[in-house]
């Protein structure tokens, strides 16, 4: 089913584009494959996908060692601690989760250490649920220009999470805050940052993120099917 689940949702994609004419192959499919097998992640990938998004870091460095013959790209999409960095910092894709000052001078520092510079995406809380995290809209601007020194991480954009609701339609606020956000990054023209990036939509809401602008998709659900809890 996995393979029809991904045929189904690139179909869904490509609708959603159609109808807001962009492109669909500006848009990236980032597989949730958080509490999901390695099996299930490799016939994902053998149904054409390169990257999967994991919440927790010790389950994230469980599939890369099961899968490590597979040419995968990880992302880290889950609420990051500055203790767990190191454990992702030489070989995580893209961390969509920075959310304070600390979190990112350890992923820069790791960085250096692995030689690499590590991209990121800003997370912004844009809904008023207290349970969710992320930086709120109006501090977004001023941590960028605090981050953008660290040359060990690459700001690539934002990312967000639309309201608990079963609504698509109540995502759209959020999408919108966030791609206003990219617009006045952008016009401020901060050295070494770049906003081209806005992760946003999940199973219930992606179609209303692509036409908000979302250029990364996080899909779990649609893909893989309903979670087993961890």
């Amino acid at each position: 089913m996995i393979a029809e689940n991904i045929e189904k949702t690139r179909r869904h994609i490509h609708e959603a584009c159609a109808r807001c004419g962009r492109d669909p192959n500006n848009i990236l499919i980032v597989a949730v494959s958080k509490t999901k097998s390695a099996r299930e992640v490799e016939t994902a990938a053998a149904a054409g996908l390169r990257d999967f998004g994991e919440n927790y870091v010790q389950e994230l460095n469980r599939k890369r060692d099961e899968l490590c013959s597979l040419p995968l790209r990880w992302h880290f999409i889950g609420h990051l601690q500055t203790n767990k960095v190191k454990y992702i910092a030489g070989f995580v894709h893209l961390v969509h989760s920075v959310d304070n000052v600390r979190v990112a001078e350890e992923l820069h520092k790791r960085a250096k250490q692995h030689g690499r510079v590590l991209d990121v995406l800003i997370e912004v809380h844009t809904t008023d649920e207290p349970t969710k995290y992320g930086v709120p809209p109006g501090e977004v601007l001023q941590l960028v220009r605090t981050l953008a020194p660290l040359d060990g991480i690459k700001i690539r954009g934002l990312m967000t999470m639309g309201p608990f609701s079963d609504d698509p339609e109540d995502s759209r606020g959020s999408f919108r805050a966030l791609r206003e956000l990219q617009e006045t990054i952008r016009r401020e023209g901060i050295e070494a940052v770049s906003v081209d990036e806005l992760s946003m939509g999940m199973t219930h809401d992606y179609e209303v993120a692509i036409e908000e602008g979302a250029t990364i998709l996080r899909i779990g659900t649609a893909i893989f099917g309903g979670r087993e809890k961890p």
